[in-house]
């Protein structure tokens, strides 16, 4: 069972929780999928795309040479010392149903120390990586259950916190020049997650990356940085803050009550480093989109806008759901990542088998 590559509509409505609950004593196997990818399933197609906002109503340049221009001047900021000490610490927690919880915490290119989770097979064998990023307002909670499901299928999972998560006040986004000090750090720690998945026995020649709403969005900003990342994806994303608080859905929100002057503060710093300009250089890494068609908080214009930009090769899947995405789209996640990653097969829920 696989994705096509085009967009497409997959319809499903059991929540995320059931399939949880029943993948919850999922052995560990030792990987032995080939590379070779499944044979598309067949889906209904979309119906036809609404039109796409107008560049002028947007914050951000949908002008591809204007993109570019941005993606070249800001890309050293995103640059580290990957010879740099990386500090480690790994704490064990103990093991349950074949996965082994740590806390993590390792050196931050940024300054001090970035944190998180790290989950890992109890069993012997050579195993893929996977670096996965939460979405606003949340931390590395948010994603242990999902987690727990790619470790039972043979994966070195690492679940990073955002520095907002770390702070111990205000909002995860402060409207203020704090945010690009922040979504820059992101970046850098998560390319340095990198380094800790192969410290840790990860095969860096098989890392990928998963990434839910904002985490979808910065994970479009790393793919054009880190393409030691082999496959991305990025579920429920669109392009960045920028598009996201300024878009024709925001007339009245968040950022336009702000004062004018902090207002164009903000934009002037932090739409540079917008993830809708670096997603077009993500090649070779491949990317899957996984978006909704009735998505509360990412309307499909945006979400159309961060694939018709995106590199080659991408697959875009669209699910008739809400924010929240269906059982069906976790299963399309496995089964597009065990393609590009080579983990493990296993037996696999009723669920993600039927239809």
């Amino acid at each position: 069972m696989g994705i096509a590559s085009s967009a497409r509509t997959i319809v499903a409505v059991m929540p995320v929780a059931v399939l949880i609950g029943a993948c919850a004593a999922a052995p560990v196997v030792s990987p032995s999928r080939s590379t070779a990818s499944a044979p598309p399933r067949e889906v209904q197609s979309p119906a036809p795309h609404p039109a796409s906002a107008t560049a002028t109503k947007l914050a951000v340049s949908v002008e591809p040479a204007e993109m570019d221009a941005r993606y070249r001047e800001a890309l050293p900021l995103f640059e580290y010392d990957e010879t740099a000490p990386l500090e480690l610490a790994i704490e064990p927690l103990g093991e349950q149903l074949g996965v082994v919880r740590h806390e993590l915490a390792y050196a931050s290119p940024a300054g001090g120390s970035a944190t998180g989770a790290l989950l890992s097979p109890a069993g012997e064998g050579t195993y893929p990586g996977l670096i996965m990023l939460h979405g606003a307002g949340g931390d590395r909670r948010d994603l242990i259950d999902e987690g727990r499901r790619y470790t039972a299928l043979g994966v070195h999972v690492l679940l990073l916190d955002a520095p907002s998560a770390r702070r111990a006040t205000g909002d995860w986004v402060q409207f203020s020049e704090a945010d690009r000090r922040e979504q820059i750090q992101l970046v850098l720690d998560l390319r340095r997650a990198v380094d800790v998945l192969a410290e840790v026995g990860a095969d860096p020649e098989r890392i990928g990356f998963v990434g839910y709403s904002y985490g979808g969005a910065m994970g479009a900003g790393l793919a054009g940085v880190e393409h030691r990342i082999r496959a991305y994806a990025l579920a429920v994303a669109d392009g960045g803050l920028v598009e996201h608080f300024t878009g024709p859905d925001d007339t009245d929100g968040e950022v336009s009550r702000l004062p004018a002057d902090a207002r164009a503060e903000w934009i002037e710093a932090m739409e540079p480093i917008e993830p809708l300009y670096f997603v077009r250089h993500a090649a070779p890494s491949a990317l899957l989109f996984q978006s909704a068609r009735k998505d509360e908080l990412i309307p499909v214009e945006d979400a159309e806008r961060l694939h018709r930009h995106a590199s080659e090769p991408k697959t875009i899947a669209w699910y008739d759901s809400g924010h929240e995405l269906p059982i069906r789209a976790w299963c399309d996640q496995v089964d597009w990542l065990r393609d590009h990653l080579a983990f493990a097969d296993a037996a696999w829920v009723p669920a993600c088998s039927n239809g």
